[in-house]
C-alpha cells in the first residue's frame, strides 16, 4: 500500500462523523433487536457472502452470452426443466469446505453467509421439504452447508445462511411485483407458471419456506444469522410469523431486515455505503467485481486498496462489510478473490484494532498503533 493511501486510511480513522439517519435507504424498525444478540455482530465488522450453486458451473455463460451468474435460469430464459437437467451435472469435486472458511479466518472475516436458496429455488443443502437440491439433484450427492458449518465451528468463524424468500422460479405459487411500483412478474417464472393470477404466496410460504427455514435451523447447529433477500409479496404477517419461528428455534439467531416490512434486526445496504453514519445497526454488502456468482469473463476487480477503503469508510459509520465472492462450478474461490482477502487479512493482521469491537459508535479516532507493512 503506498504512502498517500496510508494517509487517506488514517485520514478516515482520524475524522469524527455525525449519528445521522441514512441518505440512502430510511431504517429499518429494529426494536425487536436483542443487544446481546448483536454484541458479536457489532463487533465482527468484516464477513464474507459467498453465492455458489447450480449457475456456477456456467462460469457466467449461456450459448454465447457472457454476461449472466446467478440469475442464469432467468437471465437465459432457461425452463425449469432443463435448468433440473443441468443441475443434475453439477459435480464441484474440488469443492473444500476447510479451505474456503480458512481464506474468510485468514481474511480477517468473522462471519460467513453462504447461499442456502437462491432464486432458482435450489437448495444447497440436503432439503427433506424439496427434492431440488444439492444431494438428490446433483451429481455432487455431498451437503456443502453441513460441511462449512462444521468447519466454521471448529475454526471460530460464525456460519450464517442466505435463503430467498419473495423469488423462487422452481415453485409455482411465487408472484413477484404488483407492489412498489413493480410490474407483476416482473421477476417470476412465467416460462413455467405463466398465470400470475392463480400463485398463491402462501401456499408456497407453507409447503417451502417455512419448512426449509425450520431445516437450516434445526440441522445445522447454531446459525449467526438468516439472511433473507427479496421479500417480494410477504404481507406483515407472514413475516412476524418467520421471525417468531426463528426466536423459538434459535433465540440468539439475528435477521437482517429483507424479512420484510419494516422488521428484521439491522438494514442492509447493496453495493452502496451510505453517505452518512445511522443509529441503527447496518451492513453493506458488495462484490470484489461485477457479479455476485461466478463469472469467467468478468475482469473489473477493485483493488485490494480500494476494499480497505470501503471497510474502513463502513467501519467509520459503524457499520459491517460483508464481501462476496463467487466461486467456481468446481468450488474453488476465484485467485483474484483470494489475492486480495489475502491482502486485506495482512492489513488487519497489524492494524485490526481500529476495525473490530468498535460496536455499533462511528469511530472518532485512529487505534494506538497505526504501524503497517505496506
Amino acid at each position: 500500500m503506498n504512502g498517500l493511501l496510508r494517509t487517506a486510511l488514517l485520514s478516515l480513522l482520524l475524522s469524527p462523523l455525525s449519528e445521522t439517519a441514512w441518505a440512502d435507504q430510511p431504517p429499518t424498525n429494529a426494536a425487536n433487536a436483542a443487544p446481546d444478540r448483536m454484541e458479536w455482530w457489532k463487533d465482527a465488522k468484516f464477513g464474507m457472502f459467498i453465492h455458489w450453486g447450480v449457475y456456477s458451473q456456467a462460469g457466467g455463460e449461456w450459448k454465447g452470452d457472457t454476461n449472466h451468474a446467478e440469475w442464469l435460469q432467468f437471465t437465459a430464459n432457461i425452463p425449469l426443466a432443463e435448468y433440473s437437467a443441468y443441475a443434475r451435472k453439477f459435480n464441484p469435486v474440488r469443492f473444500d469446505a476447510d479451505e474456503w472458511v480458512k481464506i474468510a479466518s485468514d481474511a480477517g472475516m468473522k462471519y460467513l453467509v453462504v447461499t442456502a436458496k437462491h432464486h432458482d429455488g435450489f437448495a444447497m443443502y440436503d432439503s427433506p421439504s424439496s427434492d431440488h437440491n444439492i444431494v438428490k439433484g446433483s451429481a455432487f450427492g455431498r451437503d456443502p452447508l453441513k460441511e462449512l458449518s462444521d468447519t466454521c465451528r471448529r475454526r471460530g468463524v460464525r456460519f450464517c445462511v442466505y435463503y430467498s424468500l419473495g423469488r423462487d422460479w422452481e415453485d409455482p405459487d411465487v408472484p413477484t411485483g404488483g407492489s412498489r411500483g413493480m410490474k407483476p412478474g416482473w421477476r417470476s417464472n412465467l416460462i413455467d407458471f405463466p398465470d400470475e393470477s392463480k400463485k398463491d404466496f402462501s401456499r408456497y410460504f407453507e409447503r417451502k419456506v417455512k419448512p426449509q427455514v425450520r431445516e437450516l435451523l434445526t440441522n445445522y447447529g447454531p446459525i449467526g444469522v438468516m439472511w433473507f433477500d427479496t421479500f417480494e409479496l410477504i404481507n406483515r404477517e407472514q413475516s412476524e410469523e418467520l421471525i417468531q419461528m426463528i426466536r423459538t428455534l434459535q433465540p440468539e439467531c439475528i435477521i437482517n431486515s429483507r424479512v420484510g416490512r419494516d422488521l428484521g434486526d439491522y438494514n442492509v445496504a447493496e453495493q452502496n455505503i451510505p453517505a452518512e453514519a445511522s443509529g441503527m445497526p447496518w451492513e453493506s454488502c458488495m462484490t470484489m467485481n461485477n457479479h455476485w456468482g461466478y463469472n469467467k469473463a468478468d475482469d473489473e476487480w477493485k483493488s485490494s486498496d480500494e476494499l480497505l477503503r470501503k471497510l474502513i469508510d463502513i467501519v467509520s459509520k459503524g457499520g459491517n462489510f460483508l464481501l462476496n465472492v463467487g466461486p467456481t462450478g468446481e468450488g474453488v474461490i476465484p485467485e483474484p478473490s483470494v489475492e486480495r482477502l489475502r491482502d486485506m487479512g495482512q492489513w488487519l493482521s497489524v492494524n485490526g484494532e481500529a476495525i473490530y469491537g468498535q460496536g455499533d459508535c462511528t469511530l472518532t479516532h485512529a487505534p494506538q498503533s497505526t504501524s503497517s507493512r505496506y
